[in-house]
């Protein structure tokens, strides 16, 4: 099954817009340095979702063309 993730993204590729999964991978790469940063509380959980989350953006940007801005 995919994520909502995937299915969001596979719908910008669709739509042949790069600047929102850009837009979507920074807010998820944000998320991950602020839940990392936190303590108290195991976060490993979110940050993995996280972490996938912005892997599969990754990979819709790569069916984009143009080079992938980091």
């Amino acid at each position: 099954m995919s994520s909502a993730i995937e299915l969001i993204v596979e719908d910008f590729t669709q739509l042949n817009d790069r600047r929102s999964p850009e837009e979507l991978r920074m807010h998820r790469r944000r998320l991950a340095v602020d839940l990392k940063a936190r303590t108290g509380f195991d976060y490993g959980l979110s940050i993995t979702q996280v972490e996938q989350d912005i892997a599969a953006i990754e990979a819709g940007l790569h069916t984009l063309s143009g080079p992938v801005a980091g």
